[in-house]
């Protein structure tokens, strides 16, 4: 029965056979075993018949055997190959078949056996494709890159490819054993090139082809200087290329410090002039300014500046400028007018933030200052009182008027630096002190003529003042009394005074524009000639200031534009750039240099502070 299955089968696929087959009559006679006839592959068969021949059924009778050699000569006499013939079309049957149905399934079965074939010879084309591109990827490579694996002449290289079966992915480099070996000498000896300085260097590459190579250096006439012989012509490569190095090295001695050999040398011959002049090494090593102008002396004739923003410029003042200072810290910037506003900026040169603004209702603000250990603020105006500011508590006290004294005015005044006395002009040429600590009054003193300006010196024990009668005063605070009397040369009546921080050199102003600089020694000492006289100015002199390394010296009058001098303390000339050509300053009232000397604030008439970068100063 598994012979006839399988013959049954064999006539479903060749379907040809139904039209080409004559002894189907017979061929059905010999159905009539129930066996045959009630399996599906006979039912099949008997679709085939014609109506006309089904009625030789009942009288066929054969046995298995006759049916197994039935088959097999249907199947050998009638089925074409497939590749000879061409299938031929199937004839539409006026109703459904069975055949039609079973063979559909039988369709169907084969498809769904075909699904994975197809997706398996996909992967497989995906796979070549990949293995394809690579290929094409190594071929690019070796072309641009060059080939890892030695390619000889007349050979293709797939043929090479296709002959390297993974033994070629580790290959000896010929070329490169007399690179190695240097690297595997200084391995075996347990050194490192260069760290020995009288140790011969080795090359890193050496090319072989120089070996080989002979060059004729007697054929080309830029050559002949070579020769070591009149009669020498031909050298080898590695002559040629060490005398070649011989001729620069000749021609271009000043390249000897590129040498690593040189620097040994040079260490031991030249250790003194290292010493003097730097090491050379160390300043390319840095970013640093190879000149560094924190404390170094200024340079007289031209003053490098910056114009900043204003320091005012987010909360300009409506009235003029009567007072500039920088606190302690070189960060905090007070300003005061006539606004009877006091205004504090945080000074970055950018942008110099405001930070707070304290309204004085009664009193326009003629003179405020920090005191020197930045505590408090005291401001004052053409008021027989003043106010306190306390930085700390942020709180403002009213002081006066003073006991015992009858002044309209304390609009004038200054602060010891050691931030314990406030001297205030008074009348009639009374100087009065008051007690930092307590807003007490706590001595006067009393000049022969009208008292115009003073300054501390010597820490805050000693005081100078100058005024109506033209002459210097200087006066001892420990004892009240004054030590010494100068008459101020050309002077009729003084205005301004200051003193450097240290107070071996003080200025005087006069109200004709006259400052004279004398050294304070040898005033006491009784040589009242001035060290220099200044007459750059015409009019009274309002304000003067040093800065804070005593090498600067701004004056300024406020009765004519633009009326503001620099001077060179060292050299005692003027600054030939100060005042700027564009008239910006206006009318100057008041001045300030930062601690750090790197900022200066300079308060006009129209209510703006100009903020100015010395360029010489580090640090603000």
């Amino acid at each position: 029965m598994n012979g006839a299955y399988h013959d049954v089968r064999g006539v479903e696929n060749h379907t040809s056979a139904r039209t080409n087959c004559d002894d189907l009559p017979s061929l059905a006679q010999s159905l009539t075993s129930p066996p045959y006839i009630s399996s599906s592959s006979g039912r099949q068969l008997l679709a085939l018949l014609p109506s006309s021949n089904r009625s030789f059924l009942p009288h066929a009778k054969k046995r298995n055997s006759d049916f197994l050699e039935v088959m097999a000569t249907l199947i050998s006499q009638n089925v074409v190959p497939k590749d000879k013939s061409e299938k031929p079309k199937r004839k539409a049957l006026d109703g459904p078949s069975p055949f039609d149905s079973v063979q559909e399934t039988e369709d169907s079965k084969i498809s769904d056996s075909v699904k994975p074939k197809k997706k398996k010879r996909e992967r497989k084309e995906n796979k070549e494709a990949e293995t394809e591109q690579e290929m094409e990827m190594k071929k690019l490579e070796n072309v641009l890159f060059g080939s890892l694996y030695p390619v000889g002449f007349g050979k293709d290289s797939e043929e090479i490819e296709d002959g390297n079966d993974g033994s070629a992915l580790f290959f000896t480099d010929r070329s490169a054993n007399s690179v190695l070996s240097v690297y595997e000498e200084d391995a075996v000896k347990g050194e490192i090139v260069g760290a020995d300085d009288n140790t011969e260097r080795k090359p890193v590459w050496v090319d072989e082809e120089e070996q080989k190579v002979n060059i004729n250096i007697a054929k080309v006439n830029r050559l002949r200087k070579m020769r070591k012989e009149e009669n020498e012509r031909i050298i080898s490569g590695s002559e040629y290329v060490s005398r070649l190095r011989a001729q620069h090295v000749k021609l271009n001695p000043n390249t000897e410090w590129a040498r690593f050999d040189s620097r040994a040398k040079n260490d031991t011959s030249d250790s003194d002039s290292d010493q003097e002049n730097g090491d050379i090494d160390t300043i390319f090593q840095t970013s640093e300014d190879l000149v560094v102008k924190g404390r170094s002396k200024l340079l007289p004739g031209i003053l490098e500046y910056t114009r900043l923003v204003d320091a005012n410029a987010q909360d300009p003042s409506n009235g003029p400028i009567n007072s500039v200072q920088f606190h302690r810290n070189g960060q905090l910037l007070l300003t005061g007018g006539l606004d009877k506003k006091l205004r504090f900026f945080q000074i970055d040169g950018k942008r110099n933030t405001k930070i707070q603004t304290i309204f004085v209702d009664d009193c326009p603000i003629r003179k405020a200052s920090f005191t020197p250990d930045g505590s408090q603020v005291i401001l004052s105006g053409r008021r027989k009182f003043f106010y306190s500011f306390d930085l700390v508590k942020a709180k403002t006290d009213k002081i006066g008027p003073l006991v015992g004294r009858e002044e309209k005015s304390l609009e004038s005044f200054e602060i010891s630096p050691d931030s314990k006395t406030i001297a205030f002009l008074g009348n009639e040429g009374y100087i009065l002190l008051v007690s930092t600590k307590t807003k007490e009054l706590i001595g006067t003193l009393k000049m022969n003529g009208t008292a115009r300006a003073l300054t501390f010196a010597n820490g805050g024990q000693q005081l100078l003042t100058t005024g109506g009668d033209g002459q210097i005063y200087h006066w001892d605070l420990r004892t009240m009394t004054c030590f010494h009397k100068g008459v101020d040369e050309g002077c009729i009546t003084g205005t301004a005074l200051t003193t450097t921080p240290t107070g071996n050199i003080f200025a005087a102003g006069s109200d004709s524009g006259i400052v004279n600089i004398y050294n304070r020694d040898e005033f006491l000492g009784g040589n009242k000639r001035p060290v220099k006289t200044i007459e750059n100015l015409t009019t009274k002199i309002d304000f003067m200031k040093f800065s804070s390394d005593a090498q600067i010296l701004a004056i300024c009058s406020s009765m004519k534009k633009n009326s503001m001098k620099l001077v060179h303390i060292p050299s005692f000339t003027v600054f030939s750039n100060w005042p700027p050509a564009n008239r910006a300053l206006q009318y100057p009232r008041c001045l300030d240099f930062s601690p750090g000397g790197g900022m200066m604030a300079m308060g006009n008439a129209a209510g703006h502070v100009l903020l100015y970068k010395l360029n010489h100063y580090q640090h603000a």
